[in-house]
């Protein structure tokens, strides 16, 4: 048996689990209006999200994207599909490691690294720093630094624009630069 048989027998088991649940929610629900004693109010609900979440789930096995996205990730834009650098290669930079391994960096590409940051305001390069570099939350920049979190945003996302623009990172050549998705 297939994988592919397999998904469609699982797709058909969750069409028949949610028919079976509207019928039991339409039952209880005139059971409730008739006041009948087996009726139990608090169960509509249970039943309710449980053909919610099947209607969910089967709407995302059928298209292949997630309910309620209007696009798939192969059409997002191209700004939440680019890293502008690899954090890796960021944190050999910041940590300044020098002995023989993975995540090291050759001068040359140290160089080019500080040559991008050195565009940078201070606040921007303390954000993007601290974010990529060593892999604090903007929520912990934030408290770190005296700014609202919504300033260090800002500041990361300004940050990338000019470190993408210097770097000219929309080029797939380039080595520093890593796509996602």
């Amino acid at each position: 048996m297939s994988e592919w048989s397999t998904m469609e027998e699982l797709l058909e088991e969750y069409k028949q689990t949610r028919n079976k649940l509207r019928y039991k929610y339409s039952k209880l629900s005139a059971a409730v209006v008739t006041g009948s004693d087996e009726a139990d109010a608090s169960l509509m609900g249970y039943y309710s999200d449980m053909i919610g979440d099947l209607d969910y789930v089967i709407t995302w096995m059928e298209t292949g994207k997630r309910p309620g996205n209007k696009r798939g990730i192969e059409r997002l834009a191209v700004y939440q599909r680019t890293v502008t650098m690899d954090p890796i290669i960021l944190q050999s930079y910041v940590n300044r490691t020098v002995a023989g391994g993975p995540s090291n960096i050759t001068d040359s590409q140290r160089e080019l690294i500080g040559e991008a940051l050195s565009c940078l305001t201070d606040r921007e390069k303390d954000c993007y720093v601290m974010a990529h570099g060593q892999g604090f939350s903007q929520y912990d920049i934030a408290r770190m630094l005296g700014l609202s979190r919504g300033t260090v945003d800002t500041y990361i996302r300004r940050a990338q624009e000019k470190i993408s623009k210097k770097l000219n990172l929309k080029k797939p050549e380039y080595s520093l630069s890593k796509k996602v998705g």
